[in-house]
């Protein structure tokens, strides 16, 4: 894996980094979460362009580290290979297909609660005019109807806004697990060298279970587990297509 910093991914880094500082200072950070998140699109605070902008928002420090970090580690090598142009497409392409792998998981969950609720006999309009209030005038028979942990969830996925770079990261790791299936990668927390082949198939593996488990393993609870496997899937197959028809003969720079 080649180290130096490319200009892409250092430019990349640098953008995040600014947002994030700005993120932080200008408006006590609502400001900027209210505008570029990635909100789930029934909520009213959602826009069109948070599709693109919540790749760059990020929810604390370790998390935009842990992104930039492997961001450096395996941006730079994917670089190196497909040229600037064709890496800046495939890193957006990855984001892009991190959003509509979560939001599709995200309506399929939030469809199948809204329809316990409405055939337990309330209305949609005060259904999403009540998730619209921020919950303030809920009615206590949710609870009732769905329970605590899959109420939590239903009001999570509405509310609860999506950041980070972490889709179009795992886009970034798979295409460097098709360019060099041999590479030796490991973990932080777990220091042994395993083929990138088999060690990013395994990551992608742990965020599906994750996804419909609710198990977190090296990741907070909160992480958009389909996210992760949207971005990787996108990643591979661009990557897939690229090298299967030799696509260094093409590369741009």
């Amino acid at each position: 894996m080649m180290n130096r910093l490319t200009d892409t991914v250092k430019h990349i880094i640098i953008i995040n980094v600014i947002i994030f500082i700005a993120a932080s200072v200008i408006g006590g950070g609502n400001l900027f979460r209210d505008w570029f998140s990635m909100f789930f699109p029934e909520n009213e605070a959602f826009q069109s362009w948070q599709i693109f902008t919540h790749m760059f928002m990020h929810g604390g420090v370790m998390h935009i580290f842990f992104n930039m970090f492997a961001l450096f580690m395996f941006g730079t090598a994917v670089e190196h290979y497909l040229g600037a142009k064709k890496f800046l497409f495939l890193y957006i392409s990855s984001g892009l297909g991190a959003v509509a792998l979560h939001v599709g998981y995200a309506y399929f969950n939030f469809n199948a609660e809204l329809s316990v609720l409405t055939d337990a006999g309330f209305r949609i309009n005060d259904i999403m005019d009540i998730l619209n209030s921020g919950f303030r005038m809920r009615n206590p028979q949710w609870d009732a109807v769905l329970g605590n942990e899959r109420l939590s969830e239903f009001l999570n996925t509405f509310g609860m806004p999506m950041v980070g770079a972490s889709g179009c990261i795992m886009g970034v790791m798979a295409a460097f697990g098709v360019m060099n299936p041999n590479a030796k990668l490991m973990m932080i927390f777990l220091p042994i060298p395993v083929k990138a082949k088999y060690f990013i198939p395994s990551i992608i593996l742990l965020d599906i279970i994750s996804a419909f488990s609710g198990q977190s393993f090296f990741s907070p609870s909160n992480t958009a587990y389909m996210a992760h496997v949207g971005g990787a899937l996108i990643g591979f197959l661009i990557m897939w297509y690229w090298k299967k028809n030799s696509f260094n003969k093409y590369r741009v720079d």
